[in-house]
């Protein structure tokens, strides 16, 4: 087994680590190492009873905790991966007050689940929560699945989400790991290594397992998860208010500022684009992005991708080549910028006429004309609405 190591050159660990040494006078037999951290039984113990005790004086009163059912923490999983809570709390009442059982998100139009989801981010994640609604209602007859194979043989769940809904909601004995809980993970056994590898993965997992009571495992994962969000933090953690503090490798070590290894920075990538907002009487025109498109399910307004915001001259020969229309394109009206994963977009925002010319044959399947009363109703990217709603208001 490739074995990577510490910063000192010592062995990072393994599953191979998760045994009882040799008893020796004065050994407990029951200790665990990982990453050349020994905990003694007595530890852990210690360290399950004050996540718990500190869970159970300061857990946030969170919509999806006041009824765990495995649907309504399912819904909540979703929306929190790369999300902010505070995000999503909103958007997971309305979804669960429009969709409260599996079998109404299955039943559900997929447009009316995007546009509840619009302005969420990471859109995937709602058109597979939709297909995996439907799959619960055509292989289990609409129950929530009870085990771990069954749930992770599902669209959209992975180790994390699997353990975590069935944790949470029937107290299954199954770890987890996510952004909070490897950084705490990380800071207690003192590895200055990057968490993203898989060595380390592997090691994580192990270590989170170890750490299971083996009553209120779900009460566990989300104390740990809590703690990693509230007070060991990316920057600056409160270490003289964490529970877990007598445990720590890294702030015994004064190495906490260390922990985890960040990624590289990834440099960002400009992208000059139109958009236009092409009228048609009282109709605009506007384009559904499909599948391995960016916005797959959305809607948006036509853009056109040009080297330099500059060659706004250029636009209307651009639009007839693309989509057989001849425009009357007006002067910019106004200018939006915004980031989407790597790429930093600055958006030239234009409105244009039809003058004369019929849509493309093969862009009738996702382009459109739109009664401008009707486009508010659509599930639109945040952008699109943005630029919609500044067009209206003029």
């Amino acid at each position: 087994m490739i074995r990577s190591t510490t910063a000192a050159g010592e062995p990072l660990g393994s599953v191979a680590d998760l045994r009882s040494p040799r008893r020796k006078s004065g050994t407990d037999p029951l200790s665990l190492r990982f990453s050349n951290r020994l905990f003694a039984s007595s530890q852990i113990a210690r360290l399950r009873r004050q996540s718990l005790r500190w869970f159970d004086c300061h857990q946030r009163d969170l919509p999806w905790r006041k009824n765990r059912s495995p649907y309504r923490v399912w819904v909540s999983e979703i929306m929190l991966q790369q999300t902010q809570v505070a995000t999503v709390i909103p958007y997971f009442s309305r979804f669960v007050a429009r969709f409260p059982t599996v079998d109404s998100l299955a039943a559900a139009d997929e447009e009316a689940v995007m546009r509840l989801w619009e302005g969420l981010g990471y859109y995937r994640r709602a058109r597979k929560l939709h297909q995996a609604a439907k799959l619960i209602q055509q292989q289990h007859r609409g129950r929530c699945p009870e085990t771990f194979e069954e749930w992770i043989a599902l669209p959209g769940i992975g180790r994390y989400t699997a353990g975590a809904i069935l944790s949470i909601s029937k107290d299954q004995r199954l770890p987890i790991l996510e952004a909070n809980t490897v950084r705490l993970h990380c800071r207690l056994l003192g590895i200055t290594n990057d968490p993203r590898s898989a060595v380390t993965q592997e090691l994580l997992w192990t270590f989170a397992k170890s750490l299971l009571p083996r009553d209120r495992a779900g009460d566990f994962n989300q104390a740990l998860m809590e703690i990693g969000s509230q007070v060991c933090v990316p920057k600056n953690p409160d270490c003289v208010a964490c529970p877990l503090r007598s445990t720590c490798t890294a702030a015994d070590q004064g190495i906490v500022h260390l922990i985890p290894r960040k990624a590289p920075r990834v440099v960002p990538t400009h992208v000059f684009q139109f958009a236009v907002v092409i009228q048609r009487g009282d109709e605009w025109l506007m384009r559904k992005c499909g599948p391995g498109q960016r916005w797959d399910g959305l809607w948006d307004v036509p853009r056109f991708d040009l080297a330099k915001i500059q060659d706004v001259r250029d636009l209307p020969r651009i639009i007839q080549d693309q989509t057989g229309l001849r425009v009357a394109v007006s002067p910019r009206r106004f200018t939006l910028r915004h980031s989407v994963t790597r790429y930093k977009i600055e958006l030239s925002c234009h409105d244009a006429t039809r003058v004369r010319g019929r849509l493309r044959k093969q862009l009738k399947d996702q382009w459109a004309w739109i009664p401008c009363c009707s486009i508010a109703d659509l599930p639109l990217n945040i952008t699109a609405r943005r630029i919609i709603q500044r067009l209206m208001q003029t």
